[in-house]
């Protein structure tokens, strides 16, 4: 069995405990903790994820995260720490922005969006991100609409903006992300 996730409804309350993959096969709302990284300038830490992965291979992020998993009844918060520390490596509080019903490209659930300022170098798990960068907020948007982000990383973004009053004004010419590695034939 697969990881063990709390199935919920239109009002993200609890209905039961299930498989995350029958969930997501099911289409059954389920919660999703992120967190925006952020370093002490502003910058955003922006990742590529490895080609192998089954969701989303090779797309870019601006977003790290996962499942709320249902040890101890896992909050919000608590996930998106956790999976600070699994993905990079760095032990560090989130802070809470909000949360929405996000319909999801492969299933629906409940989006909780942190944020984190990292003040320390991070250590990225290979089998999670494959490459990382920080960007300025104005070369996120610009990249966000020029290269192949995870779709529902996009709507966050949309949402995080409107809640945050974003950066606005002239996107710059030219992402700053590297072009996606061509696979070999």
């Amino acid at each position: 069995m697969g990881e063990m996730v709390e199935r919920v409804d239109e009002q993200d309350r609890t209905v039961g405990v299930v498989d995350r993959g029958e969930a997501i096969r099911r289409r059954w709302l389920h919660r999703v903790a992120t967190t925006v990284c952020r370093d002490p300038d502003g910058r955003i830490l922006v990742h590529r994820r490895p080609d192998h992965v089954s969701r989303f291979p090779g797309q870019y992020n601006w977003l790290v995260g996962g499942a709320v998993g249902v040890g101890v009844g896992e909050t919000y918060p608590a996930a998106a720490s956790r999976e600070l520390a699994e993905e990079l490596g760095v032990h560090t509080p989130t802070r809470f922005l909000f949360k929405y019903l996000c319909r999801g490209v492969i299933s629906p659930y409940w989006l909780g969006l942190h944020e984190a300022v990292l003040d320390r170098p991070v250590v990225p798990d290979a089998s999670e991100v494959a490459w990382h960068a920080w960007l300025t907020p104005v070369e996120l948007r610009a990249a966000m609409y020029d290269t192949t982000f995870v779709p529902d990383a996009r709507d966050a973004f949309v949402r995080y903006q409107a809640e945050n009053a974003g950066p606005r004004g002239p996107l710059p010419r030219a992402s700053t992300l590297p072009p996606r590695p061509q696979r070999s034939v």
